[in-house]
C-alpha cells in the first residue's frame, strides 16, 4: 500500500512538471507588489486567485512551486543518468582490466574523502551556476557508488563459465563487457540510480538555497526556500510549501527505491 501511494505521488509530481505551463495559474516570475506577502486562500489575509499565497515580490507561490518541480526533477534525472554512465563505465573497466583497478579506485577513494555536497559546492563556485553546470557537477560527483558496486560485480563474474566461453570463441573485450557482463549486473545500477535521484534533488535544492545553483530568474524549490527564510515568521507559506514538496518527492523516491531493491535482490525477493 505504501509503495502504491509513493508511486502515485511521484507520478503526480511528474505530471505536474510536464504540464506546468497548463497548470500554473500565473506567470511564476510576474511581480505585483500590491499583493505581496498575501496568505493562502483559506486564511484571512489572502488575495483572490492566489491559492497558496504570494511571496515578498508578489509572485504566485503555487505557480513557482509548479515550475520548480520541473527544475528539481529534470536536474535529478539528468544528473543520475550522467553519473550512472560514468560510474558504470569506470566500474566495468576497472573490474575487467586489473591494471586499471588501482588507478580508478584510488581516484574514488580521494573523492570519497570529500563530502559530496562540499565538493559540488566548490566546483559550482569555480565554474558558475546554471542548470547545465549543475547537472554536470552533480553527475561528476556522483559516479563513485556506481563504480565501486559495478567493479565488485564484475570481479565476481569475470571468471564465470559464460565469460570464459565467450573468450574461448574469440569474442572481443567490448562484446564481453556489454553483451555478456553488463546485462547480468543491471540490478545494482537501477537500485543505486533510484536512490541517487533523491540525493541529486536534495543537492540541487541545497546549492540553489545557497545561491550557487539555478539562476534567480528560474523558479526552483531551493531558491524559494532561500528567498522565504527571512519571512518565516510572517509569511510561512513561502518556505513551507516548497519544503513540503521537496520532502514528499524525496520520500516517494526512497520508498520506491526500497521496493526496487527488494524486487531485484534475489536474497530479499519474496516468492
Amino acid at each position: 500500500m505504501v509503495t502504491q501511494i509513493a508511486g502515485l505521488l511521484l507520478a503526480l509530481f511528474l505530471l505536474v512538471a510536464i504540464f506546468a505551463p497548463l497548470l500554473a495559474p500565473h506567470d511564476p516570475n510576474a511581480q505585483d507588489l500590491m499583493v505581496r506577502l498575501k496568505a493562502p486562500i483559506w486564511l484571512a489575509n489572502h488575495a483572490d486567485g492566489y491559492w497558496l499565497g504570494t511571496d515578498n515580490l508578489g509572485r504566485d507561490v503555487l505557480s513557482r512551486l509548479i515550475y520548480g518541480s520541473r527544475v528539481s526533477i529534470l536536474v535529478g534525472l539528468c544528473a543520475v543518468v550522467l553519473s550512472g554512465l560514468i560510474g558504470t563505465m569506470i566500474g566495468l573497466l576497472s573490474g575487467y582490466y586489473r591494471f586499471l583497478d588501482q588507478i580508478a579506485m584510488r581516484f574514488a577513494d580521494i573523492q570519497l574523502a570529500f563530502p559530496t555536497i562540499l565538493l559540488a559546492l566548490v566546483i559550482v563556485a569555480v565554474i558558475g551556476g546554471g542548470m547545465k553546470n549543475l547537472i554536470l557537477v552533480l553527475g561528476i560527483t556522483g559516479w563513485v557508488p556506481y563504480a565501486r558496486v559495478i567493479r565488485s560485480e564484475v570481479l565476481s563474474i569475470r571468471n564465470s563459465d559464460f565469460v570464459v566461453a565467450a573468450q574461448t570463441i574469440g569474442a572481443n573485450d567490448s562484446r564481453i563487457l556489454f553483451r555478456h557482463i553488463l546485462p547480468n549486473i543491471y540490478a545494482p545500477i537501477i537500485t543505486i540510480g533510484t536512490f541517487q535521484i533523491a540525493s541529486a534533488i536534495i543537492s540541487e535544492s541545497s546549492l540553489s538555497f545557497l545561491g550557487l545553483g539555478i539562476p534567480a530568474n528560474i523558479p526552483s524549490w531551493g531558491s524559494m526556500l532561500s528567498q522565504g527564510q527571512l519571512y518565516i515568521n510572517t509569511a510561512w507559506w513561502i518556505t513551507v510549501f516548497p519544503g513540503f514538496s521537496l520532502m514528499l518527492v524525496v520520500l516517494a523516491i526512497n520508498l520506491l527505491g526500497d521496493t526496487v531493491r527488494d524486487y531485484l535482490d534475489p536474497k530479499t525477493r519474496k516468492e
